[in-house]
Protein backbone atom coordinates (compact mmCIF):
# COMPACT_ATOMS: atom_id res chain seq x y z
CA UNK A 1 0.00 0.00 0.00
CA UNK A 2 1.38 3.52 -0.46
CA UNK A 3 0.56 6.65 0.99
CA UNK A 4 -0.03 10.06 0.29
CA UNK A 5 0.16 12.69 3.07
CA UNK A 6 -1.07 15.46 1.05
CA UNK A 7 -3.69 16.37 -1.47
CA UNK A 8 -3.75 18.03 -4.26
CA UNK A 9 -7.08 20.59 -5.49
CA UNK A 10 -7.55 22.57 -8.33
CA UNK A 11 -8.69 26.01 -7.61
CA UNK A 12 -12.63 26.54 -9.00
CA UNK A 13 -11.83 30.03 -8.99
CA UNK A 14 -8.40 30.90 -10.79
CA UNK A 15 -7.45 28.36 -13.33
CA UNK A 16 -4.12 26.50 -13.07
CA UNK A 17 -3.67 27.72 -9.50
CA UNK A 18 -3.54 24.34 -7.18
CA UNK A 19 -3.13 23.90 -3.39
CA UNK A 20 -1.39 20.94 -1.97
CA UNK A 21 -3.11 20.24 1.11
CA UNK A 22 -2.08 18.08 4.47
CA UNK A 23 -3.93 15.25 4.84
CA UNK A 24 -5.41 14.44 8.45
CA UNK A 25 -3.37 12.32 10.64
CA UNK A 26 -3.25 11.38 14.63
CA UNK A 27 -0.09 13.53 15.26
CA UNK A 28 -1.31 16.58 12.95
CA UNK A 29 -4.59 16.69 14.98
CA UNK A 30 -3.37 16.75 18.14
CA UNK A 31 -0.82 19.36 16.72
CA UNK A 32 -3.51 21.23 15.45
CA UNK A 33 -5.84 20.97 18.89
CA UNK A 34 -2.95 22.18 20.82
CA UNK A 35 -2.18 25.07 19.03
CA UNK A 36 -5.87 26.21 18.25
CA UNK A 37 -7.28 25.69 21.85
CA UNK A 38 -6.89 28.52 23.67
CA UNK A 39 -7.99 30.96 20.67
CA UNK A 40 -11.19 28.94 20.67
CA UNK A 41 -11.79 28.95 23.97
CA UNK A 42 -11.02 32.81 24.21
CA UNK A 43 -13.79 33.25 21.52
CA UNK A 44 -16.26 31.15 22.39
CA UNK A 45 -16.42 33.36 25.69
CA UNK A 46 -16.43 36.59 23.99
CA UNK A 47 -18.94 35.52 21.62
CA UNK A 48 -21.33 34.94 24.34
CA UNK A 49 -20.57 38.59 25.24
CA UNK A 50 -22.95 41.41 24.57
CA UNK A 51 -21.06 44.45 23.53
CA UNK A 52 -19.63 44.74 20.06
CA UNK A 53 -16.19 45.24 21.24
CA UNK A 54 -16.42 41.62 22.39
CA UNK A 55 -18.17 40.61 19.22
CA UNK A 56 -15.38 42.47 17.40
CA UNK A 57 -12.36 40.66 19.73
CA UNK A 58 -14.02 37.46 18.61
CA UNK A 59 -14.05 38.09 14.60
CA UNK A 60 -10.65 38.95 14.96
CA UNK A 61 -9.52 35.78 17.28
CA UNK A 62 -11.69 33.77 14.27
CA UNK A 63 -9.63 35.40 11.69
CA UNK A 64 -6.78 34.07 13.94
CA UNK A 65 -7.92 30.60 14.19
CA UNK A 66 -8.33 30.53 9.70
CA UNK A 67 -5.18 31.71 9.35
CA UNK A 68 -3.51 29.19 11.60
CA UNK A 69 -5.69 26.78 9.76
CA UNK A 70 -4.08 27.93 6.73
CA UNK A 71 -0.90 28.10 7.56
CA UNK A 72 -1.01 24.22 9.45
CA UNK A 73 -2.35 22.80 6.65
CA UNK A 74 -1.32 24.46 2.96
CA UNK A 75 1.89 22.96 2.37
CA UNK A 76 2.27 24.09 -1.60
CA UNK A 77 0.40 26.73 -4.06
CA UNK A 78 1.18 26.16 -7.30
CA UNK A 79 0.60 28.58 -10.24
CA UNK A 80 0.40 31.86 -8.32
CA UNK A 81 2.82 34.51 -7.73
CA UNK A 82 2.13 36.97 -4.77
CA UNK A 83 4.32 40.17 -5.76
CA UNK A 84 6.14 38.42 -7.96
CA UNK A 85 7.27 35.00 -5.93
CA UNK A 86 5.83 32.34 -5.74
CA UNK A 87 3.22 32.31 -3.09
CA UNK A 88 3.07 30.58 -0.01
CA UNK A 89 0.83 29.69 2.20
CA UNK A 90 2.11 32.76 4.63
CA UNK A 91 2.21 35.21 1.76
CA UNK A 92 -1.19 34.06 0.28
CA UNK A 93 -2.44 35.19 4.07
CA UNK A 94 -0.51 38.13 3.95
CA UNK A 95 -1.13 39.96 0.51
CA UNK A 96 -2.84 37.41 -1.32
CA UNK A 97 -5.81 37.57 -2.76
CA UNK A 98 -8.91 37.08 -0.11
CA UNK A 99 -10.51 35.04 -2.31
CA UNK A 100 -8.03 32.52 -3.07
CA UNK A 101 -7.13 32.59 0.98
CA UNK A 102 -10.74 31.63 1.78
CA UNK A 103 -10.80 28.68 -1.13
CA UNK A 104 -7.77 27.32 -0.05
CA UNK A 105 -8.85 27.64 3.86
CA UNK A 106 -11.69 25.70 2.43
CA UNK A 107 -9.71 22.60 1.10
CA UNK A 108 -7.87 22.50 4.25
CA UNK A 109 -10.98 22.56 6.58
CA UNK A 110 -11.84 19.84 4.04
CA UNK A 111 -9.14 17.64 4.61
CA UNK A 112 -9.40 17.87 9.13
CA UNK A 113 -12.69 16.30 8.15
CA UNK A 114 -14.03 19.01 10.62
CA UNK A 115 -17.93 19.28 11.19
CA UNK A 116 -20.07 22.31 10.54
CA UNK A 117 -20.17 22.95 13.93
CA UNK A 118 -16.27 22.80 14.36
CA UNK A 119 -16.06 24.59 11.09
CA UNK A 120 -17.39 27.97 12.68
CA UNK A 121 -14.89 27.52 15.60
Amino acid sequence: MTYESVKVVESAIAPGVRYTVAKMSFARRVELMRTVRELARRMEFLEAGASAGDKMDAALLQAEIDRLYLTWGLREVSGLEVDGSGATADSLAEAGPEDLFREALAAVRAEMGLSEAERKN
